[in-house]
């Protein structure tokens, strides 16, 4: 198991938290809250060892398309780079809802 944390630059607010997926296989579970820092602070838990530069790649790309500022927290087992992107995305549009 390897644990990674990546800080953003963020400019969008979100109002509330938000929880999506599951951690099972192949799959994995996002919790988002609202963060006071003005940054995005994600932490990433996966049971997946080497895959640092992946997850920098598909948190870049998603913070530069949504800059939230929240706090989150990734728990995956195996997902795919589009699950993650996906699961990212559900988690946003929950928290602005």
């Amino acid at each position: 198991m390897e644990i990674y944390e990546f800080r953003y630059p963020a400019s969008i607010a979100v109002g509330r938290r938000a929880h999506v997926g599951v951690v099972g296989s192949g799959d994995l579970e996002i919790l988002l809250e609202p963060a006071a820092d003005g940054q995005a602070r994600v932490r990433v838990r996966t049971s997946v060892d080497g895959y640092g530069p992946i997850w920098k790649t598909v948190l870049d790309r998603f913070f530069s398309r949504f800059p939230a500022i929240a706090a989150i927290e990734i728990n995956d087992f195996g997902a795919t780079p589009a699950m993650v992107t996906l699961r990212l995305q559900q988690a946003f549009e929950e928290s602005r809802a």
